[in-house]
């Protein structure tokens, strides 16, 4: 199958998403990342839009990129204005980035109620903005903006303005769904259509206001485009972008096109949490291809399935994308569940063991207990169930304080007592609350022992009433994640007193992280 090339613009689309903000460094890291992957083009952002953009296209030629070529994205000359004059133009120029992205307009409506011009003057615009970029020396890619929905309106202006640009000389032109509103069918018919007015190599951008982006995405692909462009994840304003993790996976694994660099499939997971990294977003856990939940098995009908053939309920082998395989452990679990789940302690041969696991985990979660977002809990229980349980540190006491400090402002002191071999360790902490008062006593008191610990720290904690009706006196469960620099997991404890309820979450975490640290190193 045909080369696809994919044009990242998480820097720039991405960007305009509610609550992600790149510094310059991240911009950099994100660069270098994907082209070590073998993206086709990055656009770095728009240079005269602010400062940090600019200064982007002045570093980014110190990186040493091995494939991306790097794009910058402007508009057309504005109206009544020559192509030297316009300051745009002349910003895009002076980027030195050997790709300009110029995005004009395809729709009637925009030209006349937004750009407030007349149609011919905006065919003007777009010819002499991508004649002049390209006398310059530059490739150029132009983004036919609100494309289908002008072409909707008025098919015939539309596809004049994609002429315009070909005429220019414009290289690839991308068709857009700016407004995220258009269906499978109507992408396919209207590319149909471009394909046979223009000569030049077509692409497609795609906004995810309908959840179809991906399918839109792909439909486009399908009839002739040959570059798709996108952001990590889908962020982006509004609804987001099309996911490009799952385009790429799809247009890999499903149609057989050649992507990124060979051997790059693998790291799609990879990439697309270290871009939440970056972002200080969470993980969407359901995401395709790559979320925590993608390949996880809850019911004990697909649990047993997997065992027999993982074909049976997954749709690629989820190491093909870099993901894993998880077996969800729940009141809903049946001995499948527990026999996959604890394959790797060479311990499911014992038919007794797996009901006793099987019994425990139906009682915790009749008390509140719940495993799916758990598993290190779970991880610790089969252990402690087959004997295989050794406690690193015993926990002897704690003891949390809060009161009004001198200013009004609440002050939350922890003390904890363990003991580790024959040491006890007593140490205090204060912290911001409660919890993170605990861990950082906990800490304190482990990490003379343990110096790993410091590579660990906590990333979410959630609080959930098991049984509200008992009012006050209800049970809590938390829920704590943690991360290091390899791995994420999840914890739990269950209590009428929520301190106590995050202390066991706490504990079992922290016992978790030294049990996965001493595996490691075996």
């Amino acid at each position: 199958m045909a080369r696809i090339r994919i044009y990242d613009t998480t820097l720039r689309d991405g960007s305009q998403g509610e609550g992600v903000n790149f510094s310059l460094q991240d911009k950099l890291l994100i660069t270098r990342r994907l082209d070590e992957l073998g993206f086709d083009y990055i656009e770095g952002g728009y240079p005269l839009s602010n400062p940090k953009d600019f200064e982007y296209f002045q570093q980014v030629r110190s990186l040493p990129l091995k494939h991306a070529q790097i794009a910058a994205f402007g508009m057309t000359r504005r109206k009544g204005t020559r192509p030297e004059d316009d300051a745009c133009l002349k910003a895009l120029l002076d980027s030195q980035a050997p790709v300009v992205t110029l995005v004009g307009k395809s729709w009637d409506l925009h030209v006349r109620e937004v750009l407030g011009t007349t149609l011919e003057e905006n065919l003007r615009m777009i010819a002499e903005s991508v004649a002049y970029c390209r006398q310059a020396g530059r490739q150029v890619f132009y983004d036919a903006e609100h494309f289908f929905d002008g072409f909707r309106h008025n098919p015939e202006y539309a596809l004049q303005t994609l002429r315009a640009a070909q005429g220019a000389g414009a290289s690839v032109i991308i068709l857009c769904d700016t407004n995220g509103g258009t269906l499978c069918e109507e992408i396919a018919t209207a590319v149909d259509q471009a394909r046979k007015a223009l000569q030049v190599e077509i692409g497609i951008h795609c906004h995810n206001d309908c959840d179809v982006a991906v399918a839109n995405s792909l439909a486009a692909v399908a009839h002739g485009a040959t570059q798709v462009q996108g952001t990590i994840n889908g962020i982006g304003e509004r609804c987001g972008n099309a996911d490009l993790v799952s385009i790429i996976a799809n247009l890999a694994l499903k149609r057989g096109h050649d992507v990124l660099r060979p051997g790059s499939l693998v790291r799609l997971t990879e990439l697309s949490r270290y871009v939440y990294e970056i972002a200080n977003m969470n993980f969407r856990p359901n995401q395709p291809f790559v979320g925590s939940s993608a390949f996880a098995h809850k019911g004990g009908m697909h649990a047993h399935g997997i065992s027999k053939t993982t074909a049976s309920y997954e749709h690629i082998d989820p190491a093909a994308v870099g993901n894993e395989r998880r077996i969800l452990i729940s009141e809903l679990s049946g001995q499948s569940s527990i026999l996959a789940k604890t394959t790797k302690y060479a311990i499911n041969h014992d038919k007794a063991l797996m009901l006793k696991i099987l019994n425990l985990v139906q009682d915790l979660e009749n008390a509140g207990y719940e495993f799916e977002a758990a598993e290190a809990s779970f991880d610790l229980l089969v252990k402690k169930a087959a004997g295989l349980y050794t406690p690193k540190f015993e926990r002897l006491s704690y003891r949390v304080n809060s009161e009004a400090g001198p200013d009004g402002r609440p002050v939350t002191e922890a003390t904890v007592k363990v003991r580790v071999g024959q040491l006890t360790q007593h140490t205090a902490s204060e912290g911001d609350g409660p919890v993170n008062a605990l861990d950082g006593a906990l800490r304190k008191a482990l990490q003379v022992f343990f110096p790993r610990l410091a590579e660990m720290h906590l990333v979410d904690y959630k609080v959930r009433v098991v049984n509200a009706r008992a009012g006050t006196a209800a049970r809590v469960r938390v829920v704590i994640e943690s991360q290091d620099g390899r791995d994420v997991w999840g914890t739990v404890g269950v209590s009428e007193n929520i301190i106590e309820a995050s202390w066991l979450a706490l504990v079992d975490s922290i016992e978790y992280k030294l049990f996965k640290d001493e595996e490691s190193q075996r």
